[in-house]
């Protein structure tokens, strides 16, 4: 089992090292790793999405070879999406908040789209392809204004027709909704042992960002999975939950109460 690299604190310890001791297994120096960066990581994405909650997410490859059809002007909406085709498929899918286009000669603007019907396109149809299109269809329709699209997702999880990569991207998104019902859907996809391993295994970390509210699923987990991998990974993410909940099932697994 993978122990800690380096005893006591990281203070002399650079990031180098910090990254070959997280390929090692080292949780603590994960932790430590992430404790250094989130701040400044969270001060850009603000920068670039100007707003808080979309900020705590994540870009969804906004920036880099294509800022040159995009101006950033720190607005707070709306969402932009450009997508690549070839041959008729589209291959590629860039999402921005706010700004204006800087559109090329051979791009093709459709204006604004109805909320509903670009949530429908992105889930129904691109996110059904394969490639990377299909994976990056998912982030623009999780932030889709007034639409509550995690049941949506969380039948994508489960749809064995979908790309795992797919179903993966799907669960992770369904961890960052609101609300019991979404954990409940996590604990669900979980549980369901003709779902593919690696799906379920994702939803298992989704269910770890969750924070209080799914360590009793966790530990439900934990006691119960008949899949060892499973049980394994959910004991993992009860150890970096901090949560007293934990310790006590911890204690009762090793006291065997």
């Amino acid at each position: 089992m993978p122990g800690n690299r380096f005893e006591g604190a990281y203070d002399d310890v650079d990031d180098a090292e910090l990254v070959g001791a997280v390929l090692a297994g080292d949780a603590r120096a994960e932790r430590e790793l992430y404790d250094r960066h989130v701040d400044r990581v969270f001060r850009l994405a603000f920068r670039m999405a100007g707003d808080e909650t979309l900020a705590a997410t994540r870009d969804s490859r906004g920036t880099g070879r294509h800022h040159d059809e995009w101006a950033d002007d720190c607005e707070g909406g709306p969402v932009r999406v450009a997508m690549d085709l070839a041959d008729g498929h589209i291959v590629a899918v860039r999402t921005y908040v706010g700004g204006r286009w800087r559109l090329a000669g051979d791009a093709t603007d459709l204006g604004t789209v109805g909320v509903r019907e670009a949530v429908d396109f992105l889930l129904d149809n691109v996110s059904r392809g394969s490639g990377s299109a299909a994976h990056e269809a998912i982030f623009p329709a999780t932030i889709a204004d007034s639409m509550v699209v995690w049941p949506r997702l969380l039948a994508i999880a489960k749809d064995e027709a979908r790309e795992r990569g797919v179903r993966k991207d799907a669960v992770f998104w369904v961890s960052q909704a609101a609300g019991e019902k979404a954990t409940e859907g996590l604990v669900d996809v979980v549980g369901d042992a003709a779902t593919d391993r690696e799906v379920r295994l994702q939803a298992v970390f989704a269910l770890s960002q969750r924070r209080g509210e799914a360590v009793a699923a966790l530990i439900s987990v934990a006691r119960t999975s008949k899949d060892p991998q499973i049980r394994k990974q959910a004991i993992f993410w009860l150890g970096q939950s901090h949560d007293d909940r934990a310790l006590e099932f911890f204690e009762s697994v090793l006291l065997k109460k």
